[in-house]
């Protein structure tokens, strides 16, 4: 079982990270990734307010407490001068005190103090390199765009964009329906001319014409069969003895050899 779940798993994922990084794109994940390290750098910033913030604090009161001890030793300078060595010892007691106090606030102020050099350093580190991934960050979000708005105009230029496509595919789907649609106008003048489809406004030719029409296709079709015999056999051709009669002359009018030459009338034998 324990198998199948990780097969489940893997594939799970595999799927996951393949839509992932079709639909990511690197200039969104670039500048996530540099305000990601924006707030990192803001937070350092903060941390060393903070530290400077207590190192301040501690300053303060190391000072406060100076000022108490050159009080107490004022007093206890007094104390003697008056004869009271109980008050004196008092307040050298209390002084005691207050310097072990402003020791242990100087430890501290030291490590405060170089916890806050070494977050500045740390500071200074970081925004070096905040700015040299920004500068990359622009760099590579310009070659991205520039390489694909390159590959938006070759697709364009080639035609397998998805866009150039769709229109590729209303053309060669168009030019079939015209291609169709002319095959079928033809296939209906076929039948209609056959006679196989009726046309209902009455157009259509009857059976006489449809008849006449044959004869007269058939009689063309044995002219010219008698035609090609004539050339074979080398007879005379039955289109030029269709066509005799009519290079005849005309009844009434006399030939054209005689026309230029007209016989002698009754007026020049009396001459």
């Amino acid at each position: 079982m324990a198998g199948i779940f990780e097969r489940i798993a893997l594939m799970f994922k595999t799927k996951t990270n393949k839509v992932l990084d079709k639909y990511e794109d690197p200039r969104e994940t670039l500048d996530y990734s540099y305000q990601r390290q924006l707030d990192l750098l803001q937070n350092v910033r903060r941390g060393v307010a903070d530290v400077a913030t207590s190192r301040k604090r501690v300053e303060l009161q190391a000072q406060k407490m100076n000022q108490e001890v050159e009080k107490l030793t004022v007093q206890a300078q007094r104390a003697l001068e008056a004869n009271r060595e109980d008050l004196a010892r008092e307040a050298l007691t209390r002084k005691s005190g207050l310097q072990t106090q402003l020791a242990d606030l100087q430890t501290q102020h030291s490590a405060l103090q170089g916890e806050e050099e070494k977050l500045v350093r740390a500071s200074s580190r970081l925004q070096a390199k905040v700015d040299a991934f920004r500068t990359r960050k622009e760099t590579i979000k310009a070659t991205y765009s520039a390489a694909e708005a390159q590959t938006r105009i070759n697709e364009a230029f080639t035609g397998i964009s998805e866009e150039m496509g769709d229109v590729g595919l209303a053309i060669q789907r168009a030019e079939d329906k015209t291609l169709q649609l002319q095959a079928r106008a033809s296939a209906v003048d076929e039948l209609l001319a056959s006679g196989a489809l009726e046309d209902p406004t009455g157009s259509t030719r009857d059976d006489i014409t449809r008849e006449l029409d044959a004869l007269a296709s058939d009689a063309t079709v044995e002219n010219e069969l008698a035609a090609m015999k004539a050339q074979l056999t080398g007879g005379p051709d039955p289109r030029a003895q269709i066509d005799a009669p009519s290079a005849q002359a005309t009844p009434g009018r006399a030939p054209q050899g005689q026309q230029g030459h007209p016989q002698a009338g009754p007026a020049e034998g009396q001459a």
